[in-house]
């Protein structure tokens, strides 16, 4: 025993590389576990592939997408790239700034689809979002170790956080906002790094602006961030008189929002002149709704980045401070760490204004700031028990933290969303039944196709009925040389009553057997027979 100590001691940077090298290899396997349960696409998910790939935004824009019969490769062409469209990359510029997006992202999944031409697999998006989580859990222990200046706490919160629902979640959601995370994370370390410098050099500034760039053309909610940090900055180099470092940091932030607008000039039609920019700016007109949605974030950001643990801790933080101030004891929080705030205040900032102005209450609009945190939650709560117990005592407080964080999901039974596993029975019964030709009786003012693309990817025949051309003539006409022994899935939208529709077709075609197989996001589906 004596040895292992002396070796583990003499060795300790090693043996804490190797036990983080571990740790991070441990969660990238339970990270593919839950890629592999992954059962659905959700709508974004498969604008994600559409938008890098198709030669529009929309695959319901194509002429002959209504009222026509189509095979599963009519969808499949839209989510994967073909061998005559290996080279194209122009999807990836043309569809974001028609969209609401910058198209970064979208370059990254365009590489990693490349691997997989004329086949579509949700691992090219999953695959990319581990890559991007091992970068992550990286960037939580530099910045960790920066704060708590202590390498085993900042193992231990890469350990926190790589089993946290939102990690989890966050790397199965096919979408931009594990790279944001990453992002996040990289330019706060940057900043960090960088805060106690006597004088900013050119390297520091040309690294920072590289990744102000990608961040920016990333997700526009990074700005909100980025922009906290450049305020905390300014004001400490006025405060400082260090009038070259602040021309500096200045230029560098100019420079690098110039050659962001060179690079994706549709910005700024996105942020202050799309439907998503004046959307968020509306919200903030209604303060009751702004509360309600900041109350729902706190609910979501508890059990997602905590695990449903943030609510005891301060609940815990709060009979702490009642017992310490009637036993006329005083706790202050007069610490002066900079990197902590450095790195808190913008993400409350950012947590705040996302809550505040996202469309949906979500988690995915929370997750790039999970990682943030859960760093800075757990250091707050590190600085609250060392003044109630001593440090050895808070390492073992915050262990058992971590442990419920691990057991309370199983107990409350807190889902992972983006598994989507309430729709892996709709999946293998279209998979039994992929042969049976499918009708979409679709109501253009509930336009959430993308949201059921999937289903389609695996039925050999389906026709997208406008409901506007619905009739008993129409369904003769369409049906007349199709064969129905097998029966018809239908799927009907909402905003129409469906039994009427389901009436007039076993009435039409002479299906008496009606059975309702799934709810699903904008619509339900039956098996007629």
């Amino acid at each position: 025993m004596k040895s292992i100590k002396e070796f583990i001691k003499k060795n300790q940077n090693a043996v804490l590389t190797t036990l983080l090298v571990l740790i991070i290899l441990l969660q990238v396997i339970l990270h593919i576990q839950y890629g592999m349960d992954k059962g659905y696409l959700h709508m974004d998910e498969s604008y994600s592939y559409g938008l890098m790939n198709y030669d529009k935004i929309e695959i319901m824009n194509n002429e002959d997408f209504y009222n026509n019969w189509h095979s599963s490769e009519y969808y499949k062409d839209y989510i994967l790239i073909s061998s005559d469209e290996a080279l194209d990359f122009s999807p990836v510029y043309e569809n974001q700034k028609n969209d609401v997006h910058p198209p970064f992202y979208y370059l990254l999944l365009r590489i990693a689809s490349s691997f997989t031409i004329d086949s579509f697999s949700k691992w090219t998006g999953i695959t990319l979002n581990i890559i991007i989580f091992i970068a992550i859990s990286i960037l939580i222990y530099l910045i960790a170790n920066k704060i708590f200046k202590n390498k085993i706490y900042a193992i231990f919160l890469v350990l926190v956080n790589g089993f946290t629902l939102a990690a989890i979640d966050t790397t199965v959601y096919i979408r931009m906002y594990a790279l944001n995370a990453l992002n996040l994370l990289i330019i706060s370390y940057l900043h960090i790094i960088n805060y106690n410098k006597n004088e900013l050099r050119l390297k520091d500034l040309v690294i920072m602006s590289v990744f102000i760039i990608i961040g920016s053309l990333t997700h526009y909610y990074y700005l909100v961030f980025l922009f906290v940090l450049f305020v905390i900055y300014v004001m400490k180099f006025v405060k400082e008189k260090n009038i070259k470092n602040l021309l500096k940091y200045i230029g560098t932030m100019i420079v690098s929002a110039i050659i962001s607008l060179a690079i994706f000039p549709y910005s700024f039609v996105h942020m202050f002149m799309g439907y998503r920019g004046t959307g968020a700016i509306s919200n903030l007109s209604n303060i009751e709704q702004m509360w309600n949605s900041l109350g729902k974030y706190l609910g979501i950001l508890n059990n997602n980045a905590f695990n449903g643990v943030l609510i005891i801790i301060v609940l815990a933080a709060f009979i702490i401070g009642i017992y310490k101030v009637m036993k006329n004891k005083e706790i202050t929080f007069r610490f002066k760490n900079k990197e902590f705030w450095l790195m808190f205040i913008p993400t409350l900032v950012y947590f705040t204004i996302v809550a505040l102005v996202s469309p949906y209450q979500e988690v995915r609009y929370i997750m790039p700031i999970c990682p943030l945190m859960v760093i800075g939650v757990f250091y707050l709560l590190k600085v609250l028990f060392e003044k109630v117990v001593s440090p050895k005592y808070a390492y073992i407080i915050l262990t058992i933290i971590f442990i419920m964080m691990l057991i309370i999901p199983k107990v409350a039974n807190i889902n992972f969303y983006y598994l989507y596993k309430d729709k892996k029975e709709i999946v293998s019964k279209i998979e039994e039944n992929h042969n049976v030709p499918c009708l979409y009786v679709f109501n253009t003012n509930q336009n959430r196709f993308l949201d059921d693309l999937y289903l389609f990817t695996i039925l050999d025949n389906s026709y997208i009925m406008d409901v506007k051309e619905f009739s008993s003539d129409k369904l003769k006409e369409i049906f007349e040389n199709m064969n129905l022994e097998n029966g018809l899935i239908v799927i009907i939208n909402e905003g129409i009553e469906h039994q009427t529709y389901l009436d007039e077709l076993s009435k039409t075609l002479n299906l008496k057997d009606c059975k309702h197989l799934q709810r699903m996001n904008a619509c339900n589906i039956y098996q007629m027979k």
